[in-house]
């Protein structure tokens, strides 16, 4: 067998935006590792609203870092949009989560000195992008989630939800592939927490693709998809 061969990567069986090949990850070594993930296979395509979901400690979070290019699998692989990331390096994967990822998170992650509007083009500062173009696409996506009239205001000045929208304005920001969102209603009352979901509910019938780490029930239940993992292992899906 020639070296092209030998060493010629597989193509994704499937091509969905998210292709999951027999993900694995181990920290740790002997008597101290600790498997958080065992095997996975999933494929999520594009325009998908996904929810994670199963107990604490059992790979919810692992597989959501893996999926935004966070941690790397310990075996397996993972293709996002047709990119091998599994074998990226690190500048590279640093350019797939600016350019290909949006992050929401439970604790909004929003800089508290800064204006909202700048809060939002913070990933196309990041990505090079000029200042005039960075405050358009802002406003944009901050009028995709209803807050363009609050462009001046600063974080403090706003309510959890609308700290949330922020948040989902600047996921939004840079047209990313994938939006990840872990947690996004943890810090929020019951009917705040449903009307961000609204938010998602309308993104996903706009062919953006979600996936949502939740513990709520509820919440997963308005999702199109439930992927449940037990023990590192999808158990149901």
């Amino acid at each position: 067998m020639s070296a092209l061969l030998q060493y010629e990567q597989p193509e994704p069986a499937t091509k969905a935006l998210i292709q999951l090949d027999d993900i694995s990850k181990t920290y740790g070594s002997g008597e101290n590792a600790v498997q958080a993930l065992r095997g996975v296979d999933v494929a999520i395509e594009k325009g998908e609203f996904v929810a994670i979901i199963g107990p604490s400690g059992s790979g919810k979070s692992t597989l959501m870092h893996i999926l935004g290019c966070l941690d790397t699998p310990t075996t397996g692989k993972y293709w996002l949009d047709g990119e091998d990331v599994a074998e990226m390096s690190a500048r590279a994967l640093a350019r797939v989560r600016n350019q290909k990822i949006g992050f929401i998170f439970q604790t909004f992650n929003l800089l508290p000195r800064a204006s909202i509007l700048k809060n939002v083009e913070l990933p196309l500062l990041y990505a090079g992008v000029g200042r005039e173009e960075r405050r358009e696409s802002a406003f944009k996506a901050l009028q995709r989630v209803g807050l363009e009239k609050r462009a001046k205001h600063r974080p403090n000045e706003l309510s959890g939800g609308q700290r949330q929208r922020v948040a989902i304005a600047r996921a939004l920001v840079n047209a990313p592939s994938l939006i990840l969102a872990d947690e996004p209603t943890g810090n929020l009352d019951q009917k705040t927490g449903s009307d961000i979901i609204n938010i998602f509910e309308e993104l996903a019938a706009h062919d953006e693709t979600i996936v949502l780490v939740t513990h709520d029930p509820a919440i997963a239940a308005r999702t199109h998809r439930r992927i449940t993992l037990v023990d590192g292992e999808i158990v149901n899906e």
